[in-house]
């Protein structure tokens, strides 16, 4: 069991050569990716034909998919409405996934807003107790729900927070975005040393089957100070913003770890996702 890899999304490179997402898991195979995530981030707008013709394409070209939900879902919100909506967009996006034959929905989770931390936390969790009994009572029980550790510092969603939500049950996978984190704590990851202390968190908190296939994503971003994210940029960027993908691959390589590995550079991310999956099995080759 290897890991995976795939583009959020599609590429510049994809639009300029392709009219449809039907044929992106041609794309990718024919690439050497193995995987790739459906962006529903500004809403659920599937059809049963798009996804039932996306199912068919990614089972012949040996493509996993992902789902990420939509961006304004707010799992810690002050307003009860806001909330219960979230968990209406949380149970469209395991319909649109199962539909498309996706394994894993990517979830946000929202600001702190005027709350703290903590409190904030606690409002997430409920809400995401609610999501998941819901989707059990509508027959997405198969469906996997990755919370997503976030890039602002005022969003809720650094790593430990992302791992408390995830022990809500036993099904959840983090979404670990390592681009993110980056920026929130302004720089912090600089190499494997930080990326170990990373996956023995995510191990603590979680265990070990879990920590072996986790969800990611992965580019490098700018940031601000105070703030954390601004933008996302390519693999190439000159302007120094990290962090290094390569680290990581030797060391998820070292380990034989399986996760799945979704790059969001910024338009990009097909031939970036390429480099980490090519950096990973000479790591593999290498022992590690």
């Amino acid at each position: 069991m290897r890991a995976r890899f795939g583009p959020a999304g599609n590429s510049d490179r994809f639009s300029s050569v392709c009219k449809s997402s039907l044929q992106a898991p041609g794309y990718l195979e024919k690439m050497g990716l193995d995987h790739y995530e459906y962006q529903c981030g500004r809403g659920v707008r599937v059809s049963d034909a798009a996804a039932e013709g996306l199912k068919k394409k990614a089972c012949e070209h040996n493509i996993s998919l992902s789902l990420h939900a939509p961006y304004f879902i707010s799992l810690s919100s002050l307003e009860e409405e806001k909330r219960d909506k979230s968990i209406d967009y949380i149970l469209q996006s395991c319909g649109a996934a199962d539909r498309m034959g996706a394994e894993r929905i990517v979830i946000h989770s929202g600001s702190c807003a005027k709350l703290s931390r903590a409190d904030a936390l606690e409002l997430a969790k409920d809400t995401l107790t609610r999501a998941r009994k819901a989707a059990l009572e509508q027959g997405f029980g198969h469906i996997i729900f990755c919370p997503e550790t976030m890039g602002k510092v005022n969003q809720l969603g650094d790593l430990n927070e992302v791992l408390e939500l995830c022990r809500l049950d036993d099904s959840f996978l983090p979404c670990v975005d390592f681009g993110h984190l980056n920026a929130r704590d302004f720089g912090w990851i600089k190499g494997r040393a930080e990326y170990e202390k990373i996956l023995d968190t995510i191990e603590n908190m979680l265990g070990s089957d879990r920590l072996k296939v986790f969800h990611s994503h992965f580019s490098k971003i700018m940031f601000t100070v105070p703030g954390g994210e601004k933008k996302h940029l390519t693999f190439d960027d000159p302007r120094g913003f990290g962090p290094d993908y390569e680290p990581l691959m030797e060391l998820v390589a070292k380990k034989g770890l399986a996760p799945t590995f979704i790059c969001e550079s910024a338009g990009t991310q097909d031939i970036d996702a390429l480099a980490m999956k090519t950096h990973y099995l000479g790591a593999i080759k290498n022992g590690g």
